[in-house]
């Protein structure tokens, strides 16, 4: 210790006050350097199997519910996504008029329960108001998120749940008692996954034999029972859908203006063929097959790239995120669409142009190998490009024929109405209940 105070004295007295400083501040920050403890990022926390598999299939988490005591009551519970404008095309659509129907004929109440958004009631209104519906009871809005914690649903014995796709049959099932639900199918869903986790998932789903099956359309129901599901074939009912001419039908057409033409444009749903459909226009203009002098090119659906241009430089009209009164004013004035879908189901597009007086091309799957027994302005070929460009050709010379195209309308074999679509169906379920 004495030998360390020489140091230091004879260093301040050769150096000064301010250099020995310098030199005790550089030794002391070594020392801490050397003895303190270096600082760790805390690293992954671990997981448990069910918290990674609960992280990636929030969707199916269960619906919270609880059992009324007392008297039961009636209603009806339409389980799905959500029921915002850019939801209710099709499917969505379909499941509230089937909903609202039934429990007309039950005399309950309705109860829309979303998981991913809460319900906008003036859509509801808007779509039973287009086509001309009136819910007799009461109608009630419940969202139940995945994640809901302090959220549940009541609901009572003689309830009946709606689920409108896999999932929610998935995220219902472990809530209810099965004889219960009804799940409204309008699509193979396994086609909407490549072979994995989830696709074995929806079919283990679509395999029970505890719940009840309704299905859109023939084609989809005979679709499931050559794949060998005899759950469906024993379970399940079919339905065509309607298509009411006080919403469908043919538009005045304003002469001089150029003939219309519509592609149904989806790019983020995989089964609509996005990128052959639109390869398909481009060589259909190439080939003058379509004249742009003569023609007008309209897309329509959901996340349309905006930079599209099709052969010189064409930038066609966009129309996204309409409301249904709008969708069927724009397809009310179509000569010719282009609708294409990767599935066994017919899809609603190709059925809502043709029941409105339009020419439609769309592709062959499956059983799905001739769509004339709707109508013969319906043009189904393989999907592909060169096949499409040629139907797209024929679809012209028939768009352009006012008579024959006018004759085949007339000559549809549509449905108009929604209670005759459902009516058997209608019957067993509230027979059952």
């Amino acid at each position: 210790m004495i030998n360390r105070y020489r140091k230091a004295t004879a260093f301040w007295r050769k150096y000064g006050t301010r250099a020995l400083m310098a030199r005790i501040r550089g030794e002391f920050a070594r020392k801490v350097e050397q003895t303190s403890v270096p600082f760790i990022l805390p690293g992954p926390v671990a997981k448990s199997v069910a918290q990674l598999s609960q992280a990636r299939f929030a969707a199916l988490a269960p619906l919270s519910t609880y059992l009324l005591p007392g008297p039961p009551r009636r209603r009806v519970n339409m389980v799905t996504d959500s029921i915002g404008r850019e939801s209710l095309f099709g499917g969505v659509g379909t499941a509230l008029i089937f909903c609202t129907l039934l429990a007309n004929r039950l005399g309950a109440d309705l109860r829309i329960i979303t998981r991913t958004e809460r319900s906008p009631p003036d859509n509801v209104e808007h779509i039973l108001s287009v086509y001309g519906l009136a819910l007799q009871g009461e109608i009630q809005f419940k969202f139940l998120p995945p994640d809901a914690v302090k959220e549940s649903v009541d609901f009572s014995a003689t309830e009946l749940f709606i689920t409108t796709s896999w999932w929610t049959t998935a995220a219902t099932l472990p809530s209810v008692p099965t004889r219960s639900i009804v799940y409204l199918l309008q699509e193979d869903e396994r086609m909407f996954y490549p072979f994995g986790d989830d696709r074995l998932r929806c079919e283990q789903v679509l395999r029970r034999s505890d719940i009840r099956f309704v299905i859109n359309t023939r084609l989809l129901f005979e679709h499931f029972v050559a794949e060998g599901f005899s759950n469906i074939q024993q379970a399940g009912s079919w339905f065509e859908p309607s298509f009411p001419a006080r919403v469908f039908y043919p538009r005045p057409q304003q002469a001089g203006n150029k003939r219309k033409f519509i592609f149904y444009a989806r790019p983020h749903n995989q089964r609509n063929l996005f990128f052959l459909g639109i390869e398909v226009i481009e060589a259909a203009i190439a080939q003058q097959v379509l004249d742009l002098a003569q023609w007008e090119i309209i897309l329509a659906g959901k996340d349309i790239p905006p930079d599209l241009v099709f052969e010189g430089g064409h930038v066609p009209a966009r129309h996204e995120n309409m409301n249904w009164s709008d969708y069927a004013n724009l397809v009310g004035t179509i000569d010719l669409g282009l609708s294409l879908m990767y599935t066994p189901h017919p899809s609603y597009p190709p059925l809502d142009l043709v029941a409105s007086g339009a020419v439609v091309v769309t592709n062959r799957f499956a059983n799905k190998q001739d769509l004339g027994p709707y109508s013969a302005n319906l043009i189904c070929v393989e999907p592909e490009k060169a096949a499409l460009v040629e139907a797209i050709r024929q679809g012209v010379v028939l768009a352009t024929n006012p008579a024959v195209r006018a004759q085949n309308f007339q000559a549809n074999r549509l449905g108009t109405d929604w209670n005759q679509s459902f009516a058997d169906i209608l019957g067993r379920i509230g027979g059952s209940n």
